[in-house]
């Protein structure tokens, strides 16, 4: 008897399925450990078991809001501070953006602050045309000098991206190798390896995401491949892209910028299945998480797909809102996300104002009607609304 186990780990529940050739299903429900992710998964596989040998898993799929929830903000998922290396005049392209207005008739929007921030953009003197040919050499001097500053100031994460680097991308690997040279365990992340496409600002901020992504993302995966394999098993692993698609853990782990709605889009999936057993082709799926809500549309049957994204904005979106997050130029399933799960902790702004999000409780300490934490969720206010039917809870 083979086991199929997909496993999926939001902020707040870790949820186990297992499907076994014959029908079977086995499931199982338990809280999330935001402090060390993967330690949720390894509970949940241990609990199936305790009921089938590690032989009989013939695959594992893994969905995870890890990327997702680091962006918006969840406790103990800090986003480590990035620098990023550009062509001389072209350091605040980040900053500038496009013109797009999330609300257009709002006249004090804020655009959101780069992730790498100024002083830890750095430049190199070089140029190439649109057709990749060069216009000056790279500047060995002032590579030398960037990477320094970088290793000085005990910078990890690191983006590199170079105008028209899309077209050829030499200038970038002369960069990276010169960064891990000198910078022992440094994560580097070329735009010309991540995002070879044209257009500057889409292509530097979603190597800027990358990196920024990779070491949380990399770590949590080297982790529950390592757990997974001490348990016994053999199985394949494979985590879910933003795109609805299956990757191996050494794929993902080199764009962790596509896992970013690696859970959400396995719901949509999913929502999708249930209408096409019920004969329903067209669905407005709503998944509603501990630290997220989202929404995505199925036409026809088939989840619709954006070709890139805004992450970490007032709304995590495709098609829907531009301007008002980062843009993530992957295939993904089309989503609005908000602030607005089980765990979104409310607080009180210098004006008064009620407000809710980004930042979540998570698991750990939870709501404060877990009796570990004290600050207001969501979850908390349903509670006081009497909304919560307390002889049904943890039921999924």
């Amino acid at each position: 008897m083979s086991w199929r186990v997909g496993i999926d780990i939001g902020g707040t529940f870790t949820d186990l399925v297992a499907l076994a050739d014959d029908g079977r299903l086995v499931r199982h429900k338990l809280g999330s450990t935001p402090r060390a992710p993967e330690e949720g998964l390894l509970d949940a596989l241990r609990a199936l078991l305790r009921e089938i040998a590690p032989h009989e898993v013939a695959l594992v799929a893994h969905a995870s809001t890890i990327a997702t929830n680091a962006l918006l903000g969840q406790m103990n998922l800090e986003l480590p501070r990035v620098a990023f290396v550009t062509t001389e005049g072209f350091r605040d392209v980040l900053e500038i953006g496009r013109q797009n207005r999330s609300a257009i008739y709002d006249l004090n929007v804020r655009r959101p602050t780069p992730l790498a921030r100024r002083e830890d953009r750095l430049v190199v003197r070089e140029r190439r045309a649109p057709d990749g040919a060069v216009i000056v050499e790279l500047d060995a001097a002032s590579v030398a000098q960037a990477v320094e500053t970088i290793r000085a100031r005990g910078i990890t994460a690191v983006a590199v991206g170079l105008l028209h680097a899309d077209a050829d991308g030499a200038h970038e690997r002369v960069v990276g190798d010169a960064l891990r040279a000198a910078i022992p365990g440094v994560e580097v992340s070329l735009s010309s390896e991540i995002d070879p496409q044209y257009r500057e600002y889409e292509r530097f901020s979603t190597t800027v995401v990358n990196a920024a992504l990779a070491p949380i993302v990399q770590g949590y995966l080297d982790r529950v491949a390592r757990g997974v394999r001490d348990e016994g098993v053999r199985a394949p692993i494979f985590v879910m892209r933003s795109d609805g698609g299956m990757a191996a853990l050494k794929s993902a782990s080199r764009r962790p910028a596509t896992l970013i709605e690696s859970g959400p889009a396995s719901g949509v999936i999913g929502a999708a299945y249930v209408g096409r057993a019920l004969g329903i082709e067209n669905v407005l799926s709503f998944d509603m998480g501990g630290t997220t809500a989202k929404a995505g549309t199925i036409r026809h049957g088939v989840p619709e797909i954006s070709a890139s994204f805004e992450a970490a904005g007032s709304t995590h979106s495709g098609r829907s809102v531009k301007g008002s997050g980062y843009p993530v130029r992957f295939p993904f399933v089309d989503l609005a996300e908000v602030s607005a799960g089980g765990g979104t902790i409310a607080w009180v702004d210098a004006a008064g104002a009620l407000r809710v999000g980004p930042l979540s409780a998570g698991a750990d300490p939870g709501p404060a009607c877990y009796g570990r934490g004290d600050q207001a969720t969501v979850t908390d206010a349903n509670v006081v609304l009497q909304r919560s039917n307390p002889r049904a809870l943890l039921g999924g």
